[in-house]
């Protein structure tokens, strides 16, 4: 397991209530060794045409204010 899994973990639940509200949600995938983030947006945020205004200045902004480690955050499509 990557050393900031367990911190990413936490911080996605610190953020997952803002995005339920709206019927979406956020599922973490992978974190690789540069740093880099993958989580999967789902539900009303998958198919959300400002999915990737949340992804950038939600998201990832608040998981590297929490975690300055973290280069950057990015979505897969759902498998």
């Amino acid at each position: 397991m990557h050393q900031l899994q367990g911190k990413i973990l936490e911080a996605l639940d610190d953020i997952r209530p803002a995005l339920q509200k709206d019927g979406g949600d956020v599922e973490f995938v992978d974190v690789d060794l540069d740093n880099i983030v993958t989580v999967r947006l789902t539900g009303a945020c998958q198919n959300c045409p400002m999915s990737e205004v949340t992804l950038k200045e939600g998201i990832e902004k608040f998981l590297k204010s929490e975690i300055p480690a973290i280069k950057s955050v990015q979505a897969v499509t759902k498998d």
